[in-house]
């Protein structure tokens, strides 16, 4: 076949001492050996072949040296045995500067700023160069910069993170008639200098009253406006009574916690926790303790009515009563109420706040979590709420243990006093049903609702709906019948399946052998005395 027109034909100089022309070969002519197709470069406006020796793997190249021309006019063709085909490129070598890539980069730092260097083999070629800076989070930004003739340039690139690593590489092109970017230097990661600790700690404390003071827990930890701004990090905790002169106490505590326990008597303190590094501290974060009395009654959350709340898919919705009297709020809550540590954790909220949605992977179907829901005013909280719920309620994992307290042929008494209604339960405990039966028939007694089992008998039941109401009555029973009873505890998450019965039999009704006797023994032995006396 005859050969393809080249494609891609371009020519273009690295250094203006050499021109580089390259193309695409095309599709196979399947001609070989001498029969296979040749190139040759021709120079229009010099009438000369280019001196140029021709070399092709993936694509062809032709390079030769450049002389006092500028301006090209440059034939491309290629020939076989079956015809040829030709492609064309005019251009001026000053605007066909294909530099080489920036080498050799080092730095200058501060803690906010890179004065970046580099290298380039460009001599006398003015040049337009751009670096990129790579940013921890992904984010690459481009910053440009006019070059200089010298083998070396620069660029400052501020704003940047303290003791933050970035990684940097640099193009260039020519500045006065761009043709196309070098290739990229070689990446370089460069760290930041530290610097000052930058925003607060969020800090937080749990009271617990002791013989002559109180232990005073504290937990701290890094909000996203918080940056260590250093290689090596600890905590520095300072107290001191408010009312009167003391020497301040203080510790020091390692970068691997984020709590640590202070002891004080009832007297108001003041604590600050600070983070420091290698170059200074950060601003302190500050919450007063308020005094109390020696049985520490002023700590006591008792008082405050517990309410509930409900769990969703997402979380646990909590919501409070707005005031104007605080400058922000604070819930904290155990992750894990039942074991040790229970893990204590809090989330703070602006004073315009009243509603918050609680999550948290720790969170778990069938557990009750605590919320205190505080108000805080120059450093200082008050409880102000309280809250419960589950993310999920579930139903009681057993049934309440009911036990017969009173039986008579027509109604039994049932009672469950030592059933609890407490956090040990896996959801609010709403109230009882009571489910009653004879053994040998379906259940049809007065002031109860049918009950449809899966097997298809149909039970009496009864519902308390309140939860402290731990004895029913069970009315209109028939004497002298075996029934089934059984008592279940219902949630917000309902109640498990019926599976077992206690077991009862009704007394003989004494009455209605009275009545038996009235209305049928004595009328037949009046009327047997009275047949033998009329024989007599």
């Amino acid at each position: 076949e005859t050969p393809d027109i080249p494609n891609d034909f371009s020519c273009q100089t690295q250094d203006m001492k050499t021109i580089i022309c390259t193309w695409s070969r095309g599709g196979d002519t399947y001609l070989y050996g001498h029969r296979s197709t040749k190139y040759t470069l021709f120079e229009e406006f010099s009438q000369s072949l280019v001196p140029c020796k021709v070399s092709c793997s993936e694509q062809c190249s032709c390079s030769w040296d450049i002389n006092q021309q500028r301006v090209y006019n440059i034939t491309l063709t290629a020939e076989n045995p079956l015809g040829k085909k030709t492609a064309t490129d005019v251009f001026d070598a000053t605007h066909r500067i294909y530099p080489f890539a920036p080498f050799q980069l080092w730095e200058e730092c501060t803690d906010t700023e890179i004065t970046l260097y580099w290298k380039h083999r460009n001599k006398g070629i003015e040049l337009f160069c751009q670096t990129e800076v790579l940013h921890p989070d992904g984010k690459a930004e481009l910053h440009n910069s006019s070059g200089t003739e010298l083998q070396y340039s620069s660029i400052a690139l501020g704003g940047l993170q303290p003791f933050t690593e970035y990684t940097v590489r640099v193009r260039c092109g020519a500045a006065k008639h761009f043709w196309r970017w070098s290739e990229w230097s070689e990446a370089q990661t460069i760290r930041t200098e530290e610097a000052t600790p930058s925003g607060k700690l969020d800090i937080w404390r749990e009271i617990t009253p002791v013989l002559g003071g109180r232990n005073v827990t504290l937990f701290w930890k890094l909000p996203p406006s918080f940056r260590a701004n250093g290689r090596s990090i600890s905590y520095e905790i300072t107290w001191e009574k408010v009312e009167e002169e003391s020497k301040p106490e203080h510790i020091s505590i390692s970068s691997v916690y984020n709590s640590t326990r202070i002891s004080i008597d009832n007297h108001p303190y003041k604590i600050s926790v600070v983070a420091k590094n290698n170059v200074n501290y950060s601003l302190p974060s500050v919450v007063i303790i308020p005094g109390a009395t020696g049985n520490g009654s002023k700590l006591s959350v008792s008082n405050l009515k517990e309410d509930q709340v409900n769990g969703t898919d997402d979380g646990i919705f909590i919501s409070w009563e707005p005031r104007n009297t605080y400058d922000s709020y604070i819930i904290d809550w155990y992750n894990f109420p039942a074991l040790q540590p229970c893990d204590l954790q809090w989330k703070r909220f602006g004073p315009h706040t009243s509603s918050a949605l609680i999550s948290s992977a720790s969170f778990v179907p069938g557990v009750r979590y605590n919320f205190h829901i505080y108000g805080s005013v120059a450093n200082t909280v008050f409880l102000l709420e309280k809250k419960t719920g589950y993310l999920k309620e579930l139903p009681p994992r057993f049934d309440p243990p009911a036990e017969i307290v009173h039986l008579t042929f027509h109604e039994v008494t049932l009672s469950w006093d030592s059933y609890p209604t407490n956090a040990s339960q896996p959801g609010f405990v709403g109230g009882y049903h009571v489910y009653v039966s004879p053994v040998q028939e379906d259940c049809n007694l007065k002031e109860s609702k049918k009950h449809v089992l899966p097997d298809g008998s149909v039970l009496c039941k009864y519902t308390i709906e309140n939860p402290e109401e731990k004895r029913y009555t069970v009315k209109h029973l028939m004497p002298n019948t075996e029934y089934k009873l059984v008592v279940k505890a219902y949630t917000g998450g309902g109640e498990t399946p019926i599976v077992n019965f206690i077991y009862i039999e009704t007394p003989f009704n004494s009455n209605m052998l009275y009545l038996l006797v009235l209305l049928v023994i004595v009328p037949l032995v009046v009327a047997a005395l009275c047949q033998w006396k009329m024989k007599w």
